[in-house]
């Protein structure tokens, strides 16, 4: 009976490792997110990539120049930041790890890059905090490097 109970375990444990990477609403809707934010950028529309962020002043950014709280902070700091195409450059993200905590949050990791041929490119990685928010999920904190 032993030997039969230790040769469930690794069938278990990949049991469990196949249901933590198998795509689901959550992930599926919060990819779709990134997706849409990439569009927008790409296209030089920085108020529809911050679409994807929570209209909230409880929003919180965290970057290289401190903590941003609010959407319009956050939304103004990336116009100074990218204030024409050229700056914008082609966004992508890479390496992404979608994590649900709950039914209604979520964090990513990952890679974002923008290639600016003009000025140079530039990147590094963040981690984001989704939450479902009036049936939308929604960043609500980004840490950005």
């Amino acid at each position: 009976m032993r030997i039969f109970c230790w040769a469930l375990v690794p069938l278990l444990l990949l049991t469990s490792a196949c249901a933590t990477t198998r795509p689901t609403p959550a992930r599926q809707d919060i990819l779709q997110v990134l997706t849409s934010q990439t569009a927008a950028w790409n296209r030089g529309d920085v108020a529809g990539f911050m679409q994807g962020y929570w209209a909230s002043d409880s929003l919180v950014f965290i970057g290289q120049k401190g903590l941003t709280y609010g959407w319009q902070p956050t939304l103004d700091n990336y116009r100074r930041s990218y204030p024409n195409a050229e700056a914008m450059g082609q966004l992508t993200f890479s390496n992404l790890r979608v994590e649900p905590l709950s039914a209604t949050a979520a964090h990513v990791v990952g890679r974002w890059h923008l290639a600016r041929p003009a000025v140079g490119d530039v990147g590094g990685h963040f981690l984001l905090v989704f939450r479902k928010v009036n049936g939308r999920w929604v960043i609500v904190a980004d840490h950005s490097s």
